[in-house]
């Protein structure tokens, strides 16, 4: 089938053109079809995230020329723009992850202001929240300027693994956006007593941000004074 909108040959389960974004129509079906009330909010959410993603890519080519319009996760090998009505929700969100915090490092932070949210909303429609999900979703808080939801996250995850090194760096950065030094301090604190033990139990998630990690280290002892 073809895009209603530009014309481009698309496969036949395509749900969004991978060229211009526009929403595939779907295939008509009898007005009184069983079940189509059940999955109409499903439906709806799908293109809803579907929709955020076709701007991201749009937006991203306009921004970012290159070869490319895909965006390499980061710590990953860049790949080959994919077709976005082929992503899962879970890869959504990454992708849009990935954009954000690389923007809030290049301090563009009205771009940030446009992709934060659309992760966030994406993060929201994952069937569960890992504790990995939890931390994109925690740092992303803290990117947009909202201190106080990334400090709900740390406390959710921190509520599930008291150790978790995730929600301790999450703790100490909001804390500090707050100006609230003494819990800051013991949250640094903690992540230094616990980094060790933790770093052992091999989570798969630390691997993800293995450098972050490494350089929240290394800030602690410094804000600690244990690396002097």
């Amino acid at each position: 089938m073809n895009c209603h909108a530009c014309g481009t040959a698309l496969s036949a389960s395509a749900r969004f053109c991978h060229k211009c974004g526009a929403v595939v129509a779907p295939a008509s079906a009898p007005e009184h079809s069983a079940g189509w009330k059940l999955g109409l909010p499903w439906a709806v959410a799908g293109l809803a995230v579907g929709g955020l993603v076709a701007v991201l890519v749009m937006r991203g080519g306009a921004a970012s020329p290159g070869p490319s319009a895909g965006i390499a996760p980061v710590g990953r090998a860049p790949a080959a723009a994919s077709d976005i009505s082929q992503m899962s929700t879970e890869e959504m969100a990454q992708r849009l992850f990935d954009r954000t915090m690389r923007l809030s490092e290049e301090g563009k932070q009205d771009s940030v202001a446009f992709f934060g949210p659309m992760a966030i909303q994406t993060y929201a429609q994952l069937p569960a929240l890992d504790n990995h999900a939890r931390y994109d979703i925690g740092m992303l808080q803290l990117a947009v300027g909202n201190p106080a939801g990334a400090a709900a996250e740390a406390d959710t995850l921190l509520a599930a693994v008291p150790t978790h090194l995730y929600g301790l760096l999450l703790r100490a950065r909001a804390a500090d956006a707050l100006n609230d030094a003494a819990r800051a301090n013991r949250a640094y604190a903690d992540f230094l007593r616990n980094e060790a033990s933790e770093r052992a139990r091999g989570r798969p998630e630390y691997q993800a941000h293995a450098n972050t990690l490494d350089a929240f280290k290394q800030e602690a002892l410094s804000r600690t004074g244990e690396g002097s």
